[in-house]
């Protein structure tokens, strides 16, 4: 089927790194993932994970769309579910999702940088997302998702991991979008800015990111939830939580 972002290829993601050959299970890796510590108990960059560890992913190998966010927030840390949050509701407006769909891991997967919630820093901020995770498990968990064929680079340190650090920060990245996304490979690469409310004086200054990219993000979105039949719906109804926690979040 014919793309809003251009003819499907079938090169690599990422400059030098093998993402999609002898793909691992996805599950088995989450799994490990799940189970990590390193952060906790032998970190190689600075000082101990602050908190206890809680990874959180979320896919299968059938998974058509890749959230590659940046780490968990503390809500997520204490529910265990990603993107319940302020963050999560305009992320999925972006997308056209509503959260049955937005949960579904057959169609999207969730990736973060760093699977673990890193902490506070002095100001009440969010530590930034460890570096050993991405290190670690970056590669093998996308190389169980063979079926990727968009992947979203939320915020600079997905879109530095996936495509090089450029010059001129994420703001020069996010506007060379079509660029972007239209370049030779697959998965297709898309950045965008975090969907944090800290970030809505951004969204103001920038109109072109609501006007031109995000009708193209959800034509596409709306493609892949299609060919998944999952439909494009636009429902922000709460989930199923109990239904969510009794199923893993994989």
């Amino acid at each position: 089927m014919t793309s809003s972002f251009g003819p499907e290829t079938t090169s690599g993601c990422g400059e030098s790194r093998t993402l999609f050959s002898s793909a691992p299970d996805f599950a088995e890796t989450a799994g490990r993932v799940r189970a990590c510590r390193l952060c906790r108990e032998a970190p190689r960059h600075g000082p101990p994970l602050p908190v206890e560890p809680r990874p959180i992913v979320q896919g299968t190998s059938r998974a058509r769309i890749c959230i590659a966010s940046q780490a968990p927030g503390n809500r997520a840390f204490q529910s265990g579910v990603p993107f319940q949050d302020p963050s999560g509701k305009r992320l999925r407006e972006w997308l056209g999702l509503g959260e049955p769909a937005f949960y579904d891991p057959d169609l999207v997967a969730i990736v973060p940088m760093g699977a673990c919630f890193p902490g506070h820093d002095a100001k009440g901020g969010d530590l930034p997302p460890r570096r050993e995770c991405a290190e670690t498990w970056r590669a093998p968990l996308l190389a169980g998702l063979p079926d990727l064929e968009l992947v979203l680079l939320i915020g600079q340190y997905a879109q530095a991991w996936h495509l090089g650090r450029r010059p001129g920060g994420l703001t020069s990245t996010v506007a060379r979008w079509r660029e972007i996304v239209s370049e030779p490979r697959r998965p297709r690469l898309l950045p965008l800015p975090h969907p944090s409310w800290r970030n809505t004086p951004w969204l103001r200054k920038h109109p072109w990111f609501e006007a031109e990219l995000l009708p193209v993000l959800r034509e596409e979105v709306a493609r892949l939830a299609r060919e998944v039949g999952r439909g494009h719906r636009q429902d922000d109804r709460r989930p199923d939580v109990e239904g969510e926690r009794r199923r893993p979040v994989t």
